[in-house]
């Protein structure tokens, strides 16, 4: 029955990953010419004109057949046994391999959304707003992102391409938009492999302090390059290894925390909800200062969530877009976001916000001031913080590998929309972008200041470069979302031709732009005026918000390179066509027919678990 075209096996087969070679050209997504305008810039300043085909661009599609274009003059090749592998784009150049599914692309943004935001930073979070700001402030933020991932998931699942969101930005909203969204995003992971490794040099010194710092970065470093010098399924396999060691860290600490805070342990009785009455639900005296305290906590809540967009950075290198990104995106979304919140829900009720050991590590990364060591300690537990710090340290590590990742893969989407220079984006015949993983594993190298006394301040600083970057990212990604589907109403593309539909619709996205503005206008409130402080202060506004004025000075510097003066792209313009997934119209309705019947045999569970995860 694989050969009957309404069985979702005979696509599988076909057309997700998995065509013979045979008809790799006739399924190939559809590429179009230029759009035309002055929408992407022309030649002379390094984007798209009139008279070039858009893959000359974006570089991401599997034919050509524009005007002015190359055409069709080399088809894709394959490897032997038709695992699905591109070897080769248009241009004879190695393309991204297809190696990951919904397991690989589900614990990559773990490994980059689940670490010292949950295991070390919460800490300050709960001496700064208490532990009811915790729960109100992830749980408002993650609201937010499940809009973020189901807008990433339709436009991922129709634009499977290199980047992702990189290039979504770029093409629906605007050239220079994009270019200083993607160069702050950039910055971050730049910046966040350092960070893990010097967090991971700082957390061994719990067992042994005597041995240099930089010797243990090095360790890491080795093994993270090598990690990330491996085929992208072996990546994906060593990265599921990691995550799920976190996710089970993270199980067990839930069962151990209830059993805590019932009572169980060795020491400290029953706790329950004391901590939310003694000392309090919130840090400060008035009202105002607790408003202010749950307003600062935001930001480290929306840093803690970061990562969870990397499968959309992985788009081009999995199996069945079609199906695994949308899939993924949910699945990530409720893993993640209900980790959190269970965590930081225990955390509230074993450790009171008042703790003195929550502010005594040597810095913001120590894994001495995690909560969740202090909660096992004060519950009178031997040999478990000892545990906790090891798998602390693997989540640390976990999210240097996947800001390797990340970053190589951003370097090569905006390489290719000639954001960054043209060699970052050359991908050798493993599908691996070498060129930009080694320039990351070279600023990498950062991290051998973790040595120096100095440590502290440059990565304060280093941070405040990117602090915001994870906000702007997601309301352009919304952003993205509504202009795509302004540009479909307006060109009269039904929704029936996407592969994915938005559960929460443009609705959704536009109440994520809202919420995300009011996080950044409380930020900009709580980075001017920071808690305990007497009145404004210039240090901790650039701390917290330096991110923004870079953000502006990208913009305005690429609307002057490029001298577009129109702000955004014409939704009669934006280009639809290139690189989007073809989907039989037809087809698809009669695969999503058959799909309803048997969804309506099956219980109501099932029928829940499919629609929301």
């Amino acid at each position: 029955m694989v050969n009957n075209p309404l069985r979702r096996e005979y696509w599988h087969e076909v057309v997700d990953g998995f065509r013979p070679a045979a008809s790799a050209r006739a399924e190939a997504p559809v590429t179009t010419g230029s759009t035309g305008g002055d929408s992407l810039g022309d030649e002379k300043n390094g984007f798209m004109g009139a008279g070039t085909t858009s893959y000359e661009m974006y570089n991401y599609s599997n034919s050509s057949t524009g005007a002015g274009g190359k055409g069709d003059s080399h088809s894709l090749t394959r490897d032997e046994a038709g695992s699905g592998v591109m070897k080769e784009d248009v241009d004879g150049h190695p393309q991204m391999n297809k190696d990951l599914d919904v397991r690989h692309l589900l614990t990559l943004a773990v490994g980059g959304a689940i670490g010292t935001g949950l295991f070390v930073n919460s800490g300050a979070a709960l001496s700064s707003g208490g532990p009811a700001s915790l729960v109100i402030d992830w749980v408002i933020i993650s609201t937010c992102l499940f809009t973020v991932v189901n807008s990433l998931g339709e436009l991922a699942a129709a634009f499977p391409v290199v980047g992702g969101f990189n290039v979504y930005i770029t093409r629906f909203i605007d050239p220079s938009f994009g270019f200083a969204v993607n160069i702050n995003y950039l910055a971050q992971w730049l910046v966040l492999l350092p960070l893990e490794l010097v967090a991971a040099s700082i957390t061994i010194r719990y067992w042994n302090d005597k041995i240099n710092s930089d010797a243990w970065v090095a360790i890491f470093y080795a093994a993270i390059a090598f990690a990330n010098m491996l085929d992208v399924k072996s990546f994906g396999e060593t990265e599921f290894i990691l995550s799920m060691i976190k996710i089970l860290a993270i199980v067990g600490f839930t069962i151990l925390g209830i059993v805590l805070s019932c009572g169980g342990g060795p020491k400290g009785g029953y706790i329950g909800g004391k901590y939310w009455h003694d000392p309090g639900a919130f840090v400060g005296e008035t009202s105002g200062t607790k408003f202010k305290g749950l307003c600062s906590v935001f930001v480290t809540a929306a840093f803690s969530y970061s990562g969870m967009e990397l499968t959309a950075v992985s788009a081009a290198e999995s199996l069945n877009p079609r199906e695994t990104i949308p899939k993924a995106a949910k699945r990530t979304f409720w893993l993640i976001t209900l980790s959190y919140v269970t965590i930081l829900t225990l955390i509230g009720c074993l450790v009171p916000y008042n703790n003195p050991k929550l502010l005594n590590g040597s810095s913001s990364v120590d894994a001495a001031s995690s909560p969740l060591v202090i909660a096992i300690e004060n519950g009178g537990i031997r040999g478990l913080p000892s545990l906790m710090n090891a798998i602390i340290l693997i989540a640390i590590v976990s999210v240097a590998n996947s800001a390797v990742y990340a970053c190589s893969r951003c370097m090569v989407s905006m390489a290719r929309i000639r954001n960054l220079p043209r060699f970052l984006g050359r991908v050798d015949r493993k599908g691996r972008p070498l060129n930009a993983t080694l320039l990351t594993l070279f600023f990498g190298l950062l991290s051998f200041i973790a040595a120096s006394d100095k440590q502290e301040e440059v990565f304060t600083w280093l941070s405040a470069l990117s602090g915001l970057s994870t906000i702007f990212a997601w309301m352009a990604i919304n952003l993205s979302h509504i202009r795509f589907r302004q540009a479909m109403a307006h060109q009269g593309i039904s929704l029936d031709e996407l592969p994915y539909i938005s559960m929460t619709g443009v609705s959704g996205s536009w109440y994520g732009v809202i919420v995300l503005f009011l996080v950044l206008v409380a930020s900009f409130w709580t980075s001017l005026f920071p808690l305990g402080g007497k009145g404004a202060d210039a240090t901790s506004f650039f701390e917290g918000y330096l991110s923004f004025p870079i953000l502006i000075v990208c913009y305005v510097g690429h609307k002057l390179y490029i001298r577009k003066k129109r702000l955004l792209i014409d939704v009669a313009d934006m280009d639809l066509v290139s690189d989007r997934k073809v989907v039989d119209v037809e087809v698809c309705r009669e695969e999503m027919r058959i799909e309803k019947e048997q969804l309506a045999k099956r219980s109501f569970f099932a029928r829940f678990l499919h629609l929301w995860c």
